[in-house]
């Protein structure tokens, strides 16, 4: 039996947290992983709002504590005083996955020239990949288009479970040496 993918979905903003407006992260994300995934996979979902203590404790509990193979967090990334998602995910990191960050602004600069005040990082702790993710719905489709055919392997990597996506979404790469980790 496949083992099921466990996703952490952590929508990061003050004013959704506070009830101010819904939020539109985790459903965004949801949707975009009902479709992309072919795996069978579950979730926990957190709002919070953008402080970096309550990020950081939320980080350690999705990875050390529910099991996630996969965080995803939304929001706080940009260059305001409130924004401190990156320097949340770094403070819990054991790595840092500089090509996700990198990649993200090279997708989201495809569509908007401020994409270069994102923040965006990727980061191991234990056998958890953490992503931070744009905020905006659009935005949040465009850079997992762009970058998850990266993630599937990246998690056998780290000891994670083999997961299979519809190619007509993304399409899972695995160099054809490494084809035996998910047997």
């Amino acid at each position: 039996m496949t083992e099921e993918l466990v996703l952490g979905l952590v929508s990061i903003s003050d004013r959704a947290a506070g009830g101010v407006y819904e939020d539109k992260g985790i459903p965004a994300l949801k949707d975009w992983f009902a479709a992309a995934l072919q795996s069978p996979w579950r979730m926990e979902t957190r709002l919070i709002p953008d402080e970096q203590t309550i990020i950081e404790a939320t980080l350690i509990e999705l990875c050390d504590q529910a099991g996630c193979h996969l965080v995803l967090t939304t929001g706080g990334t940009g260059p305001a005083p409130r924004d401190t998602t990156p320097e949340a995910t770094l403070a819990v990191a054991d790595k840092i996955m500089p090509g996700f960050g990198e990649q993200m602004r090279a997708v989201s600069l495809k569509y908007v020239p401020t994409a270069i005040l994102s923040r965006q990082v990727g980061a191991i702790r234990g056998k958890t990949l953490i992503l931070n993710l744009p905020g905006q719905p659009k935005a949040i489709k465009e850079t997992l288009d762009g970058i998850f055919a990266a993630v599937p392997y990246c998690l056998e990597l780290i000891g994670g479970p083999c997961i299979e996506t519809d190619p007509a979404v993304v399409q899972a790469f695995r160099p054809k040496s490494a084809k035996s980790l998910g047997s």
